[in-house]
């Protein structure tokens, strides 16, 4: 048995294909761990639906910003962007059986030294806190509030943390830094504006990962979201974004030995 973690796939389903056979993944011995954004600007995210939803168990995956993009569009709280590559989703005679599985997916998962989440966890919160943060709003995504909640899911305040914060507010900045977060300020107040290379980073800003203390820095993080950042391994982090959609490369990593497993990301004739 082996678990592979698995960076963003966006709608990459032919290259996912061609890394599970490179990895030689068997569904009733293996698991896999996926960082979210398992769909849009790729050029088949329905597939790629039907196809987690069937291996079960042998999944673990959690929600990134275009999986959480795609339930709003449903939920007729949100409008496609330009780029946006869902509409065979909504139009799939399975969508509502799809979208209703895609909804009960997780925010943050833990197991073991390890903790899966798709952009990253703020500088405050201790693995135990981010599990419990993540659980309430994963039972506003899962009930009856998120028709009324979707139309304030996304928006950049509050952009820090406080133990005081209650409802959307409180909600909204658990998503924030779980989907969208990659740098913040010494303080942690998360900036959403920059997507560049850590070298780049402006003055006044961090990645969220090297704020410091951290209370989550003695489980390693494995995550995705930040393609600029790539393939970047530490002894408590796991970063997976390698850009897949954008012709990069599609990242596997062995958790028992952190083995690296990757596939050419070119476009399909």
């Amino acid at each position: 048995m082996a678990t592979y973690a698995i960076g963003d796939l966006q709608g990459c389903h032919q290259h996912f294909l061609e890394l599970l056979d490179h990895i030689g993944f068997n569904a009733t011995r293996d698991r896999l761990w996926l960082v979210g954004d398992i769909v849009n600007r790729g050029p088949n995210s329905l597939a790629l639906l039907r196809m987690l939803r069937k291996l079960g168990d042998a999944v673990v995956m959690v929600l990134g910003n275009h999986d959480l993009h795609l339930l709003a569009i449903a939920a007729g709280t949100a409008q496609q962007k330009a780029g946006d590559t869902l509409q065979p989703i909504l139009e799939a005679p399975d969508s509502e059986t799809l979208l209703y599985w895609l909804r009960q997916q997780r925010l943050f998962y833990c197991e073991d030294e390890y903790a899966l989440v798709h952009a990253g966890l703020l500088p405050a919160w201790s693995v135990e806190q981010a599990a419990e943060l993540a659980q309430e709003v994963e039972a506003v995504l899962h009930g009856e509030q998120f028709q009324i909640f979707s139309r304030s899911m996304y928006g950049n305040t509050p952009n820090y943390w406080q133990n005081t914060l209650q409802g959307e507010d409180r909600w909204r900045v658990v998503i924030n830094a779980m989907t969208r977060m990659r740098v913040c300020s010494p303080d942690g107040i998360m900036n959403f504006s920059y997507k560049g290379t850590l070298a780049a980073i402006p003055p006044g800003l961090l990645p969220w990962f090297e704020l410091s203390p951290r209370a989550s820095k003695d489980t390693t993080i494995v995550f995705g979201h930040w393609s600029a950042l790539g393939l970047h391994l530490t002894p408590n982090l796991i970063a997976l974004d390698t850009g897949c959609v954008w012709q990069g490369c599609l990242t596997a990593v062995r958790l028992e030995d952190r083995k690296i497993f990757q596939v050419p990301c070119a476009p399909h004739s």
